[in-house]
């Protein structure tokens, strides 16, 4: 499933970024074995790195991180 499924209508992303956030999106789920799209913790991955592409991120390295690490407050 590409992460433009979790996008909705969201036109906030171009095709480069589009393409930057799923690499991001896909080797963030390789590194965490999800390999099955129903596994919530999918969607999880999905909204961090579409929050931290919408707060201005574009690295796809720093995005798969961020997309396999949870924030401790």
């Amino acid at each position: 499933m590409p992460i433009r499924a979790y996008l909705g209508t969201d036109g906030s992303f171009g095709p480069q970024d589009l393409n930057e956030i799923g690499q991001a999106f896909a080797a963030a789920l390789n590194k965490l074995g999800l390999h099955d799209r129903s596994d919530p913790m999918v969607e999880m991955v999905a909204r961090r790195i579409i929050r931290a592409a919408m707060a201005g991120e574009r690295d796809r390295e720093k995005l798969t991180e961020i997309g396999i690490t949870s924030r401790q407050n």
